[in-house]
């Protein structure tokens, strides 16, 4: 039942499936070190569209997961389908706050904040046409218990952390792709100015609520002046109910714009997850053309070892002129070897060819997720 439902094509899973990230809740358990942690779960409530459309109206199924879980998740999307901006999740501590916004990722205010986004990166995922059709997302949102066997058996980990350190390499492509190139700078100037306006809000936000904060200590004094003044107590202890309400609203007003700070911080991630994926074709790049030049390098001496003839300056060459030349079946070892080096060669130019068209193919998938 649930693998005829992943392989309708042209569908995607949010077009089958409600789903919704419906409350937070906090617990306490052990952790791998079997050490007491307090920690947040998140219910994950989905209902099929067909019942509902039959006219039907089901209690939704539910699961629990973890932030972590969500991470597993989206790290397994970004290793399988490299070529894809996979949508980025929440912030799992608060950056960029302001000094009197709590930074506990236990407040209820961010764990809400963190709730919302969960959903809508959910959302996201189900809403794609290829990331939304993976078996993984499914049981993720269907098994509670078994989903991670299920993860960890395709081995993605182990190429996450080759990917990871791949990444964080140095290198520089021959001939980058235009696109990516662009891509990659409006991605770098997106992250580095949304980072300065986060910065420079957080600093505004700051001095704000000091000015407003002021107000509620002139509020304190015309309420004691006002008790020491006959004739004019009642104008300045209403003048003194006036600086306590200025005081206080700046609460509501700074946590609307925060509701706006979480958005920019979409923004953000979003531009860290594009960037990511110009990265991943540079490296792929950068593997084909050094794939590429190795396999022309052996050609050229399999040519070599067998006419006889050095066309450019070799060390080998050098060699041959001190010590003599090779006896034939020295020769022929070195041309089985080459002959097999060179069939790998062009089985790795081929890979790496098909792994570099799905990032120029899917490049209109970068435009849709975002």
């Amino acid at each position: 039942m649930h693998s005829v439902q992943m392989v309708q094509e042209g569908s995607t899973l949010l077009r089958r499936m409600e789903i919704s990230v419906a409350e937070a809740e906090k617990r306490t358990g052990k952790n791998t070190v079997n050490m007491q942690e307090i920690f947040t779960v998140y219910l994950i409530e989905t209902r099929s569209i067909d019942a509902i459309t039959e006219g039907h109206n089901p209690a939704p199924d539910s699961l629990w997961r973890r932030y972590s879980e969500f991470e597993i998740l989206r790290n397994y999307l970004l290793v399988t389908y490299p070529f894809i901006v996979v949508p980025p999740l929440p912030e799992k501590r608060a950056e960029f706050v302001w000094h009197k916004l709590s930074a506990d990722n236990m407040d209820p205010d961010f764990v809400e904040r963190r709730r919302v986004g969960l959903e809508n990166f959910l959302l996201r995922v189900a809403s794609h046409s290829v990331l939304s059709n993976d078996k993984i997302l499914y049981h993720f949102l269907t098994e509670e218990h078994r989903w991670k066997e299920v993860v960890y058996e395709t081995g993605f980990q182990a190429k996450a952390d080759s990917r990871i350190k791949a990444l964080s390499a140095t290198f520089r492509v021959k001939n980058p792709d235009k696109r990516f190139t662009e891509m990659k700078h409006y991605s770098d100037e997106l992250q580095s100015l949304t980072s300065q306006l986060l910065r420079v809000r957080a600093r505004v936000a700051d001095r704000l609520y000091g000015v407003y904060k002021v107000h509620g200590n002139y509020g304190r004094v015309f309420s004691e002046w006002s008790a020491l003044e006959k004739e004019m107590g009642d104008g300045l202890q209403s003048a003194g109910h006036h600086m306590d309400a200025y005081a206080a609203s700046v609460d509501d007003i700074l946590e609307e714009e925060e509701h706006y700070a979480d958005q920019l911080k979409e923004y953000l991630f979003y531009a860290e997850a594009l960037r990511a994926v110009c990265r991943k074709h540079e490296l792929t790049q950068y593997e084909l053309e050094t794939a590429s030049s190795d396999l022309i390098s052996k050609k050229q001496q399999r040519e070599e070892l067998a006419t006889g003839m050095v066309r450019t300056f070799s060390f080998k060459g050098m060699t041959n002129k001190l010590f003599g030349q090779e006896t034939p079946e020295q020769r022929e070892a070195k041309l089985s070897l080459l002959e097999e080096q060179i069939v790998q060669g062009e089985e790795t130019v081929t890979e790496k060819t098909v792994e570099c068209e799905p990032h120029a193919e899917n490049n209109s998938l970068i435009k849709y997720v975002i």
